[in-house]
């Protein structure tokens, strides 16, 4: 079938995107869904910094390549072997597909699946396919999901099955967003009720790691950034105290702040150097800082191991939150419709997907939290 989808051919083009356009919005030719697949008409995709290290070159894919990885849509057709999905189920993507027999998956560490991660590198769907052509040449898949278009086909590996009830929109999120953040602070970090927090790095993870955080019973939730609309977003969405992590002094005024010598736990999604430094020398001694950050494959982090050893601490990365996709989601969502994760908020555009080259400006330059483009 012919679909719309929003293409990369190059990356590293300069901003503004609204004038060089590296994705054009292209009729595709969509394979029909094979074994284990299913055809997905998307309704809502969100826009993340994921996707932005794609374009502007930092995270290095196979081009030409169909982006987006944060969605939420209707089953409208089935391939062979699809016993757990039907037709018309409400379904969220998880951007790294679980083949469900590799030693991390039958351990319960779905998130370094190693077939999931050649998949995504190679662009490929999990099982080495691409779906996607225009005329004899193959567009190739971005994390499995390729949710930049009005329909994809999938793997059933890389699908959730939610309740009809959540808003596509809100749904959408908890593939990325709140996935990523919350996980981090209840997987990985593993935030006991009572224990302090710092959130590093406020864009849409970070912004849903705060919320995380109060959902997970922190005693103190402290945000960093250096940008002051998110640090005043941060304090809207709940955080006790926040920080600009670019002040002369700023660690031990937040050690100071915190009367404990730092935090318990740290978390860092800014994917800078200097905030992952600040990060971990704000965790207190025997605390644990967690980086769920993805930095240009030339950066590096300078670690004094006398300080790592004397300190006890712990620094930890974290990869999908280190979740179990068909567990955490339905969970998380289930704490969104008590209340407790009101990730609605995190919400600052919606949009067509024609104008997403302007809303990755926006993304860029730092002005939206999340924008989620709408299919309807």
């Amino acid at each position: 079938m012919k679909i719309k989808a929003a293409i990369l051919r190059e990356m590293g083009r300069e901003r503004p995107y609204s004038k060089s356009m590296p994705l054009t919005i292209e009729e595709v030719e969509l394979d029909k869904p094979q074994r284990r697949e299913v055809l997905v008409k998307i309704k809502a995709a969100g826009l993340c910094h994921s996707d932005l290290s794609v374009i502007n070159g930092d995270r290095p894919r196979p081009l030409p390549m169909a982006l987006g990885h944060e969605a939420a849509g209707i089953i409208i057709e089935k391939g062979e072997e699809v016993n757990d999905f039907e037709v018309g189920d409400h379904v969220v993507f998880s951007f790294l597909p679980s083949c469900g027999h590799c030693i991390y998956c039958q351990t319960g560490r779905v998130a370094l699946c190693e077939k999931g991660a050649k998949a995504n590198g190679a662009g490929t769907l999990l099982g080495g396919a691409i779906r996607l052509h225009q005329e004899n040449d193959k567009i190739y898949h971005h994390l499995g999901v390729s949710g930049f278009a009005d329909h994809v086909v999938a793997s059933i590996d890389s699908l959730v099955k939610i309740d009809k009830a959540y808003p596509f929109e809100i749904a959408a999120l908890f593939g990325c967003a709140v996935m990523t953040g919350v996980g981090a602070v209840m997987n990985t970090a593993q935030l006991k009720l009572g224990e302090s927090v710092m959130v590093v790095g406020l864009g849409g993870v970070g912004l849903a790691a705060i919320l995380g955080a109060k959902a997970a019973g922190a005693k103190k939730v402290l945000a960093a950034d250096i940008s002051k609309y998110k640090l005043d977003v941060a304090k809207e969405l709940g955080a006790t105290e926040v920080f600009d992590s670019s002040k002369e002094g700023i660690v031990k005024e937040v050690k100071d702040y915190t009367k404990e010598n730092g935090v318990d736990a740290s978390v860092e999604f800014a994917g800078a150097m200097p905030a992952l430094d600040f990060a971990f020398h704000v965790t207190k001694r025997g605390g644990r800082t967690i980086t769920g950050a993805l930095p240009a494959p030339d950066k590096k982090f300078v670690l004094d191991p006398l300080l790592l050893v004397g300190d006890e601490k712990t620094l930890k990365g974290c990869y999908l939150g280190s979740c179990v996709p068909l567990r955490d989601i339905p969970a998380y969502l289930e704490l969104y419709k008590e209340g407790k994760l009101p990730v609605e908020q995190l919400i600052t555009h919606r949009l067509k997907l024609e104008d997403i080259n302007e809303g990755f400006d926006r993304l860029a330059s730092g002005e939206a939290i999340r924008q989620v483009i709408l299919f309807d």
